[in-house]
């Protein structure tokens, strides 16, 4: 089970974070499937607009999703940059 710190600000908005002295900790196990750039920028602690730059680039490549354009990305995805699971199709 992987564990990461990330900014108290995304805690209250999903039950994922458990507060622990005005921190929060991540289980990337119990990680939805699909993840918003705000999920996935608090995993990688890195900007959401490094998260979109990497989707330009190719690097991270985001899902589509309804009329809007929302991005969503594959929690294998993201494991994968992380060095902690094989790249899927």
């Amino acid at each position: 089970m992987y564990h990461f710190v990330i900014d108290n600000g995304t805690s209250k908005y999903y039950s994922l974070y458990q507060n622990i002295n005005n921190m929060a900790t991540l289980n990337l196990d119990s990680l939805p499937d699909l993840l918003t750039v705000r999920e996935v920028a608090s995993v990688l602690r890195v900007s959401t607009l490094t998260i979109k730059r990497w989707g330009k680039r190719g690097k991270l490549v985001p899902i589509r999703i309804n009329s809007r354009g929302d991005r969503r990305y594959k929690k294998e995805a993201v494991l994968w940059l992380l060095g902690m699971t094989p790249k899927t199709a």
